[in-house]
């Protein structure tokens, strides 16, 4: 309750309705172009940025969804046809209140796993060797892979990149430079912040270079925002459950995320529908259960950042960055040791997700101001804003061509299908991931077989493995079915 951390609650709030608002600007963006603001906080206040822009930012990409048809992040895109046929019936104050309630409903929720999950969790973490915590690795990065809607195949090559360029400098067992090719700067490694500024801020100003401006918002007035929400809650009792549940463990699975979440929701929503063939036609049942997914995937997606600094998405990787800035260094000894950041993280995000209902109705009566924004101007701020917070991580000018760098590698993989979420992954994984390797071979003298050993270890080795196998499998069944297919085929 310090004013520090009030007034960055409010001011980050604005700022993630306003950016997730504009059609383009995903949350992560939002997210990374905080980082340094974060330098001059306080721990508390710094988290506390991270948590309600991201919050403000996955609800704000509703609203350019809803009136425009075009999603203003990722998290949008699963529902967004189906809003903006309610929007075609005159129902766009209904849909944009669908986005606002039940958003905010499953933030809270997703807090309340958050909290109830993460101590027992911790005290289950305390347990854990080098050993675990190296399957642990993999299986993050498996997942990343696993949840991408991209190939499979191309997943794991852009984790494998990420996991490469994570192994630039000196900070490994050996102590030995690696890849630095005489470079001093690059001696202590590619740091996470300029890589994620990059890949998700600059590749987007490429982007945007070449695609056309969306069209104009037409002027109008909304009515009641909110108004037949509470009999939307008692009409559609399951579907929020669902969409929570989904959410919540969606949100604990490395790599996955909001989006994923909303995606996986929505389709759940139809296939156990008593009226799909209503789905597409603005129906709120997809609506009201895929908003509650998102949101609710936001909070757990902190568990596995906090117990293990494996991050749930790609905005918990960005605030990993920042805890570890802070000294709130992320493993299962956190919530003993500084159990009253805990609390406050907690009530941060409780907090954020209250005040989404009334700034969220502010943002929907003002969006024609900010949906009329032109790009051209926008564009040229964002680049700015990434030149110089990449300049402030290290204050020189190698961490510009960094951001730069990352930019145009992240541009190039969306271009041909590679998910950069995965490659981000990597980076930031990738140090854990080989200390822990390097480590437990030491401890069993060179020998492998504790990996499988210990039961927890044999456990998390067995899911990694067929997490593993199952794309390699999947694309020689496919492949076994076009030639059989062909076999039969008459000549």
């Amino acid at each position: 309750m310090q004013p520090d951390v009030l007034l960055a609650i409010l001011l980050s709030a604005i700022y993630g309705l306003v950016v997730g608002a504009l059609p383009g600007l995903s949350a992560t963006m939002a997210t990374a172009l905080l980082v340094p603001i974060t330098f001059y906080l306080s721990p508390i206040a710094a988290i506390a940025t991270i948590i309600t822009a991201s919050a403000m930012a996955i609800f704000s990409g509703d609203i350019p969804g809803c009136l425009l048809r075009i999603p203003g992040t990722p998290a949008s895109a699963a529902y967004t046809d189906e809003a903006y046929a309610m929007t075609r019936k005159g129902e766009a104050e209904t849909a944009l209140g669908i986005c606002l309630w039940f958003s905010a409903i499953g933030g809270i929720v997703g807090t309340a796993s958050l909290v109830v999950t993460a101590p027992i969790l911790a005290e289950f973490a305390l347990g854990f060797s080098t050993f675990e915590y190296f399957w642990l690795a993999a299986l993050g990065l498996m997942c990343a892979t696993l949840v991408a809607r991209s190939s499979p195949v191309k997943a794991i090559a852009a984790m494998l990149l990420g996991l490469l360029i994570s192994c630039i400098g000196m900070e490994n067992p050996a102590g030995l430079p690696r890849f630095t090719f005489g470079s001093t700067d690059l001696l202590s490694g590619v740091e996470p912040i300029p890589a994620l500024v990059g890949v998700f801020a600059v590749s987007e100003v490429m982007r945007a270079l070449i695609t056309a401006d969306p069209p104009p918002l037409p002027r109008r007035r909304f009515g009641s925002i909110l108004k037949g929400q509470w009999a939307l809650t008692k009409r559609y009792p399951q579907q929020q459950v669902r969409g929570n549940i989904v959410g919540i463990i969606i949100g604990v699975l490395p790599g996955a995320g909001a989006d994923m979440a909303a995606w996986v929701s929505y389709a759940m929503s139809k296939r156990f529908s008593k009226t799909p063939e209503k789905f597409g036609t603005g129906h709120p049942e997809g609506l009201i259960e895929a908003g509650a997914s998102n949101n609710a995937s936001l909070a757990s997606g902190w568990v596995p950042s906090l117990l293990f600094g494996i991050p749930g998405d790609t905005i918990t990787a960005i605030a990993i960055g920042v805890l570890f800035m802070k000294g709130l260094n992320p493993g299962p000894t956190l919530f003993t040791e500084r159990a009253s950041s805990m609390y406050a993280l907690y009530y941060i995000f409780v907090i954020s997700n209250i005040i989404m209902i009334p700034l969220g109705i502010m943002m929907i009566r003002g969006s024609s101001i900010i949906l009329r924004a032109p790009r051209s101007a926008i564009m040229p701020v964002i680049l700015l804003c990434c030149a110089v917070g990449s300049f402030a991580i290290g204050n020189n000018l190698f961490g510009v061509l960094v951001v730069a760098v990352f930019g145009m590698i992240g541009y190039v993989m969306e271009r041909n299908g590679y998910p950069v979420a995965a490659m981000v992954l990597g980076i930031v994984m990738g140090t854990m991931f080989e200390q822990s390797f390097v480590t437990s071979l030491i401890k069993s003298d060179g020998s492998l077989m504790p990996f499988f050993e210990r039961p927890v270890s044999a456990v998390l080795a067995a899911i990694t493995i067929c997490c593993l196998a199952w794309p390699i499998a999947a694309m020689l069944y496919r492949r076994a079915g076009a030639r059989l297919a062909g076999a039969r085929a008459p000549a």
